[in-house]
């Protein structure tokens, strides 16, 4: 959770703002930047050189997009120690100004301003710029396009992609989809190229990209896949279906009209989940010319049930703690609880915060935990966690977010299910048989009647006991009872117990 950005504001064309990045496998809007022009050394801007996204996507290549500012700290630490210049001249297209001979030839790297303020001159060590972004050691030039789009433009950009700090840097791969791979070493920026799918090549090529449903529900489930067609003619039709091991849970027979990498995303039947983790494989099954791209995976399971409407949020933060906030929401989507704001601390380290105790109602709810940098907070600055506690255990939490600006999780409350075991498991009576006195003990949290019952039903002794907490034992004389059979009663909130007993 770095601070690169003043309160993770970002300013566009005089605008504040906050956004989260766009998630992993989104699609990447297209766009065109006029660029510093490589090779003309100290000649200005020139703005002579036009870039579109899209053009080096359809020619194969990942392209690697750095939204920067000129008056940035961190950019410019980036910018100066060369990641984005050496993966460029390593991997580049051949023929482009400072590109090796022995390039590889897949990868280009686009450059972007994205504060639309900005004046060519400030690129130049101009006012308000750190240094001069073009030349930045007075001995080489940047080599791969540097765009400084006006502020319409630089508008337009920062919202299609949610910028929301400076540096952002995006993989893109030919597909279109989108990953945030931040401020890596060019090795380290070249390694992860080879996770992109192949571009388009065969006519007939249906791909899942990922996983959209719930992860955790009370109840059903909808499976929800992303289909790109990453074919060269439009894919009009396929069959998915969704199995778990050898079982087929749903099949679905997609109809419609993608062209090349368009996509749609397909609901293909509900699942219910029985346990907490049922490991689902969702695939194209009809033929096409790769399979390699057919198939995701994901775990669905049944949120955990908690037994008690009293319920205890545990938090830690890391370092930069005014990132995190948290919800609690129910099933109809209102906010049943949100977090207070939280503070930074001076320095890395992980940092408990007071519990919180509050009554939640019967429902089913999810746990939202956000990040307004946009890095989680276990990505290097401490670890956090945001946990949902009842009677002592943990019935849902977040404590492994190291990227991203979402996160969560699904828990259940069941209060009368809890009653209900609470009185089952401890509940005694004794003695048993009894003669002169019957003693009632159980676990108690409330307000309960206890009775006697002959085997007709009709109730020969019975107290009422309100605000019980903790173990009691109930007494009732039965040397004047009849010798015989009864029922011992015990109820609260709509729930009852009962165990028999013979008095002699």
């Amino acid at each position: 959770m770095k601070k690169l950005l003043f309160s993770a504001l970002l300013v566009s064309g005089g605008v504040f703002s906050v956004n989260a990045q766009l998630a992993d496998g989104s699609i990447a809007p297209n766009f065109t930047v006029t660029a510093y022009q490589p090779g003309l050394a100290n000649s200005g801007l020139n703005n002579n050189g036009s870039y579109t996204l899209y053009d080096y996507l359809d020619m194969g290549y990942t392209v690697f997009m750095d939204v920067s500012a000129t008056w940035c700290g961190p950019c410019w630490s980036y910018h100066t120690g060369g990641a984005l210049e050496d993966v460029y001249a390593a991997h580049g297209p051949a023929g482009h100004p400072g590109v090796s001979g022995t390039t590889t030839d897949d990868i280009m790297v686009i450059w972007v301003e994205g504060d639309g303020t900005t004046a060519d001159a400030t690129m130049l060590d101009g006012a308000g710029s750190i240094g001069n972004w073009i030349n930045p050691t007075g001995s080489y030039e940047i080599e791969f396009p540097m765009a400084n789009p006006p502020s319409s433009l630089a508008s337009q950009i920062n919202n299609g992609y949610n910028i929301g700090y400076f540096p952002t840097i995006y993989k893109i791969c030919p597909n279109r989809t989108i990953t945030e791979v931040g401020q890596l070493s060019a090795a380290a920026l070249y390694g992860t190229v080879s996770s992109c799918p192949a571009p388009a090549s065969a006519p007939n090529d249906g791909a899942l990209l990922q996983y959209l449903g719930e992860n955790k529900a009370c109840g059903a489930v909808d499976l929800v896949v992303r289909l790109q067609n990453n074919g060269t003619s439009p894919l009009t039709s396929c069959t998915i279906a969704a199995t778990e091991g050898a079982t087929t849970i749903a099949t679905y027979n997609w109809t419609g009209n993608l062209s090349t990498y368009g996509i749609a995303d397909v609901t293909i039947g509900q699942f219910t989940p029985t346990n907490a983790n049922h490991n689902l494989s969702i695939s194209i099954t009809t033929s096409d010319a790769s399979s390699a791209n057919n198939v995701v995976a994901t775990q669905v399971g049944l949120a955990t049930t908690g037994t008690s409407n009293n319920v205890v949020v545990k938090v830690s933060l890391d370092r930069y703690g005014s990132e995190t906030s948290w919800k609690i929401k129910r099933s109809n989507g209102t906010t049943a609880y949100s977090s207070p704001a939280y503070s930074d601390a001076a320095s890395n380290g992980t940092y408990p915060q007071p519990d919180i105790n509050t009554f939640l109602p019967d429902d089913c709810y999810s746990l939202e935990v956000l990040d307004s940098y946009g890095d989680g907070f276990d990505s290097g600055y401490g670890n956090g966690l945001v946990e949902v506690w009842v009677n002592g255990v943990k019935i849902a939490g977040v404590s492994d977010f190291p990227t991203g600006s979402e996160a969560g999780d699904a828990f259940q409350l069941d209060a009368v299910a809890g009653i209900e075991e609470n009185l089952s498991n401890s509940l005694s009576v004794y003695p048993n048989p009894a003669s002169d006195e019957l003693n009632v003990s159980f676990e108690a949290n409330g307000d309960y009647v206890i009775a006697i019952l002959d085997l007709q039903g009709r109730m020969v002794a019975a107290q009422t006991l309100t605000g019980l907490t903790g173990t009691q034992t109930v007494k009732f004389p039965v040397s004047d009872l009849a010798k015989g059979s009864y029922i011992v009663k015990i109820s609260t909130e709509g729930v009852s117990q009962t165990q028999n007993v013979v008095v002699r």
